[in-house]
């Protein structure tokens, strides 16, 4: 049996029902389970073969979740700049279908992963094609990594066939088992519903009902109203209301089908009476919405309709950053801004970027919070920094002020995956030379196809 013990923590904000803050307390991870949170007992005593952390000064919280991501584009930061969502799609597909093949996805997932991890995010929902290879990269970094299938009408930037794509979602669960890492579900991955005909938006969710009943349907909706208008033109209806008709939606509580929507901010009355009390969950990325002027998620409005949130970064491309901690207090702003409210909690924000997150990829009963029984995806921050200095409001203090240089280290399922600042898991130097040499062959292509233009 492996156990680690995380001794004298400063705080360990928990993220439970209470939303409990604990203080001057140690965690004891055996064989990957938390199994004793709390001081005094002989459990907490290091044993001769026990990895021991040392606590003090350290704030433990569980690892944030990326809900809507796409890894691999860490390759290609800052090559789509000055353009809005339409003019980032035409530039980014070109450039992915040069470069982007499986041993080059590979390796920009295990470059996102790495940026990831050392910034405290250990779960991500991560969108790509060539999923088998950012499954790989994303995992030999150390991450939960859920990914899946991608679904394009035509080919696509990997030039696969429909029926090549969905014998990909057929073989996904044994080839996921295969290749090992965290226990995460088996997800699939239609680009969004103006990619994608309604027939094929229906098989991809029945074929996922049989071969993973609990598995997590993804896309992208009502990005911006560019996305909403082109919909609407072409089948008279809104994104939502095509992946009803495609009988995506839950028709009953006991289905464990769990959706997530990327993005979401223009979502209409009549959509969310469709997707009211349903298994859905909308993955703000606030970054990248900003950035593309896509427009500004109404938080507080979607919160009162029951919507569950959760907070993504978006690729590197559209945002530039996988930063978490970044996200976390532009939604905040966001929040506060739209609804004219100054009083937004913090707890609420720091919830959707931990068990929030896990629940909305029906994960909530092994990772999002730091409870005896689950799984150590844990988080911890050095407290010993000015800007962290004084403590007066903790969930405030993680969500307005806290960032990634301050995590120190990282478990992952309680395999320690950062420690004191760097990977265990990747030789770094090596990783940056072979994605500096190739995002030169990416930034090369993608001039090219400018050119042609």
């Amino acid at each position: 049996m492996s156990r680690v013990v995380l001794r004298d923590l400063a705080i360990v904000v928990t993220v439970d029902a209470d939303d409990s803050v604990l203080h001057d307390v140690s965690i004891v991870v055996e064989d990957g389970v938390i199994t004793a949170i709390g001081t005094g007992g002989a459990e907490f005593e290091p044993c001769d073969d026990d990895v021991v952390i040392d606590g003090r000064s350290r704030l433990a919280l569980p690892g944030l979740v990326n809900l809507h991501t796409h890894l691999p584009m860490t390759l290609l930061r800052g090559i789509a700049e000055g353009v809005d969502l339409q003019g980032f799609l035409a530039r980014v597909w070109a450039a992915e279908g040069a470069v982007m093949d499986p041993e080059t996805v590979e390796l920009g997932a295990t470059l996102g992963t790495l940026e990831s991890l050392l910034g405290g995010c250990t779960t991500q929902l991560d969108m790509y094609f060539h999923h088998e290879a950012a499954h790989r990269g994303a995992v030999a970094a150390g991450a939960r990594h859920v990914g899946g299938p991608t679904f394009f009408d035509g080919p696509g930037p990997d030039g696969l066939s429909w029926d090549e794509r969905i014998a990909g979602l057929r073989a996904w669960p044994e080839v996921l088992h295969a290749t090992g890492g965290p226990e995460v579900p088996v997800a699939a991955m239609p680009h969004a519903t103006y990619t994608n005909s309604v027939e094929h938006l229906s098989e991809v969710a029945s074929v996922l009902r049989e071969v993973a009943p609990t598995g997590i349907l993804h896309t992208h909706v009502s990005e911006n109203s560019a996305e909403n208008d082109d919909v609407a033109n072409r089948f008279g209806a809104t994104p939502t209301q095509l992946l009803n008709r495609a009988g995506w939606f839950p028709t009953s509580p006991a289905d464990g089908q769990r959706i997530v929507f990327g993005h979401g901010i223009h979502l209409g009355p009549q959509d969310i009476g469709v997707i009211e009390g349903r298994h859905v969950a909308v993955a703000h990325c606030p970054a990248s919405n900003l950035k593309l002027t896509s427009g500004a998620l109404d938080w507080t409005r979607w919160r009162a309709h029951g919507i569950r949130l959760g907070i993504g970064t978006d690729g590197c491309a559209s945002s530039n950053d996988l930063d978490m901690w970044q996200a976390m207090r532009q939604a905040a702003h966001l929040a506060a801004l739209t609804s004219g409210r100054p009083d937004i909690p913090a707890t609420e924000i720091l919830r959707a970027a931990t068990i929030e997150g896990a629940r909305a990829l029906g994960m909530d009963h092994l990772i999002g919070s730091l409870e005896v029984g689950k799984r150590a995806d844990i988080v911890l921050l050095d407290l010993d920094q000015p800007h962290l200095t004084p403590v007066h409001d903790v969930p405030a203090l993680l969500v307005h002020a806290a960032g990634r240089g301050d995590v120190s280290d990282v478990l992952v399922d309680g395999r320690i995956v950062v420690s004191e600042r760097r990977s265990t898991q990747v030789d770094t130097p090596e990783l940056l030379a072979r994605s500096r040499a190739r995002a030169r062959d990416a930034a090369a292509a993608a001039t090219a196809v400018q050119e042609d233009r």
